[in-house]
């Protein structure tokens, strides 16, 4: 490898590539390259670090005692905090031939202290580093969206008639394929025709409706490959003060692209499924919009969009499909008379790959119907949209979660007063209970009734809390991810991480009346309460949103094999996602300890 190439890949690295050109000479002039064979202890505690390892080739591994704490490979460096704290109880232990750069330990303190960037990315608090390596991400992967072709987005059906078409017929065929243009095809080759065409020259001039289309029609027509990159029609349109293309394949015109279509796919595919939602027409029309949710999905993430924001958008298509699947199942007359709720991850807003169903009825007291039989034709249709039954039966085709709004505070009474794991649990489940279709006004009685009958249960509240502290964070007393080798190396993010910010953060609310559903809304209203401080109600809605967006990009490269997946393979993740997952664990377990600390668990039996 020349020195060139040595210098090209040095600098491809974070956070050398925050360094001047100039720096990174000096670095390059100060490093060597070393080779270690198989299970040589580099660094440990009496094994003083002398220098930052940067693997060119092999694998390293971190043991805490016998512990695996984590892997290092090709472009991963290590061990900067033995460099700067001088000890470490730490063992770095060769695990493949090892081929590395070695930065003696003096010019690494030396960057640090010279160079802000550098000093910040391993000196720096908890947010401001999740941002930067969070930015790094999105810039690593924005890469696949920019090579986005035409024929990955929504075309329109066009219309093409003949110049010689009298106006009047060329938009009444217009209206029937519900094209956004006439296209228009004479010797001249081919023309457009736009609404503001017809405006200006039929309903504001002087031309018949009678009249040939061919003489209102613009030309020329601009075109575009289906096979060419869309970021050419952005130009395209912003070349030419054009709202629409036409599209072909092989000279054939075989749609029309819209600006505001190729807007929304670089915003996010969003305004196109919200509009096949609302024209969707059956069960099966809704089926096959399964797979634009999942592209909407990997297209957001890809871009680098917050899963918070993600879930969003997402959770409110999906209220769109529950209203739609309601309506086909519920007869209008009797949609005033109950309201459907979603619960668990969907009632939170916080779903994003589909889940299975956790869904309930509360019917109005008095109605006389129990709904059974649309409940029924319900389950079925979500499960045909994908949506498997809840394991713990927590769906409208249960009588139990379908009843009148009495026989729920009759229930409510039972849950605030009670000290039973079935009754709190089934608290927990109601607690994150959103409306999506009928009558929302009957849950918002519920709740009200819930809130007003929960006064002063700080036993009540203890004992709940205690269930965030159930598993154990997979972090080791000095900071490694701590896998399961029973379970291939993995740990799971849901127990680990995810559970424990959800359940902790809803107790929280509960005691404080707060009547959001959603996690991060809820932290924000803690905070506004005076639970968190500024600083920590941040780092609680960072750690989280890193948990969820590690466990998204897992689920979407497994999601022909399912989407319940929460078991990830550390060893899997890059360096940058590893650091971002145990600064995120750090945060749980300080959330766990101000659980113990406000609800006195240490004293919870």
């Amino acid at each position: 490898m020349s020195i060139f190439d040595q210098k090209q890949l040095l600098a491809s690295m974070h956070p050398f590539d925050l360094l001047s050109s100039r720096a990174l000479d000096n670095v390059m002039a100060q490093m060597d390259i070393a080779y270690y064979p198989r299970e040589t202890v580099l660094v440990s505690p009496n094994v003083p670090a002398e220098c930052l390892y940067i693997i060119i080739k092999g694998s390293v591994h971190e043991w805490l005692g016998e512990e695996l704490t984590d892997a290092y490979g090709a472009m991963d460096s290590f061990d900067a905090d033995a460099l700067i704290y001088g000890q470490t109880d730490k063992r770095f232990v060769v695990d493949e031939e090892l081929i590395c750069y070695e930065l003696p330990k003096q010019i690494f303190l030396d960057l640090i202290q010279d160079h802000d960037a550098f000093k910040h990315f391993y000196l720096e608090d908890f947010v401001t580093k999740h941002e930067q390596l969070k930015m790094l991400k999105q810039q690593n992967d924005l890469t696949p969206f920019m090579v986005a072709r035409i024929g990955d987005i929504y075309l329109h059906t066009p219309c093409i008639v003949a110049a010689e078409t009298p106006i009047a017929e060329a938009v009444r065929q217009m209206e029937a394929m519900k094209s956004p243009a006439i296209l228009v095809e004479g010797e001249e080759g081919y023309g457009i025709v736009t609404d503001s065409d017809l405006r200006r020259n039929v309903l504001m001039g002087a031309v018949e409706a009678s009249g040939a289309i061919g003489t209102i029609a613009s030309r020329p027509l601009v075109t575009i490959e289906k096979q060419d990159f869309l970021f050419n029609a952005l130009l395209l349109f912003t070349a030419h003060h054009i709202k629409r293309v036409a599209v072909t394949d092989g000279g054939k015109v075989v749609g029309i692209l819209e600006q505001l279509d190729l807007l929304s796919f670089f915003a996010s595919h969003s305004y196109l499924v919200a509009m096949q939602v609302e024209k969707a027409d059956s069960i099966e029309a809704l089926q096959r919009i399964g797979e634009e949710m999942v592209n909407l999905i990997r297209s957001l993430h890809t871009k680098g969009v917050k899963v918070r924001y993600i879930t969003k958008l997402v959770n409110a298509l999906n209220a769109k499909i529950y209203r739609k699947v309601f309506e086909f199942c519920v007869a209008p007359e009797h949609r005033g008379d109950c309201a459907l709720i979603v619960m668990g991850s969907e009632g939170r807003g916080e779903q994003i790959l589909r889940t299975d169903q956790d869904n309930g009825l509360i019917i109005r007291d008095g109605c006389g119907k129990d709904f059974a039989d649309e409940m029924a034709a319900m389950n079925a249709a979500l499960r045909q949209l994908g949506f498997p039954d809840c394991p713990g039966n927590v769906m409208v085709t249960n009588p139990w979660w379908r009843r009148p709004l009495a026989d729920y505070q009759t229930d409510i009474d039972g849950w605030v007063g009670s000290m039973d794991e079935a009754a709190l649990q089934n608290l927990d489940i109601f607690l994150d209970a959103r409306c999506v279709a009928g009558n929302a006004e009957l849950l918002e009685r519920a709740e009200q009734y819930l809130y007003g009958r929960f006064e002063g249960r700080d036993d009540v509240l203890a004992h709940m809390a205690k269930a965030a502290l159930s598993f154990e964070t997979p972090l080791s007393l000095f900071s490694g991810l701590v896998v399961e080798r029973s379970h291939g190396n993995t740990l799971n993010l849901k127990k680990g991480g995810i559970f424990p910010i959800v359940h902790g953060i809803r107790v929280l609310a509960l005691q404080k009346k707060i009547r959001e559903t959603n996690t991060f809304e809820r932290i924000k209203q803690l905070n506004n309460a005076g639970v968190f401080d500024k600083t920590f109600s941040t780092e609680l809605m960072e750690a989280y949103d890193t948990l969820l967006s590690i466990r998204l990009r897992a689920r979407l490269a497994h999601a022909a094999e399912g989407w319940m997946l929460n078991d990830i393979a550390p060893g899997g993740l890059d360096k940058l996602e590893r650091d971002l997952l145990k600064d995120s664990f750090k945060v749980v377990n300080a959330l766990k300890k101000l659980l113990t600390y406000h609800f006195h668990l240490n004293m919870v039996m």
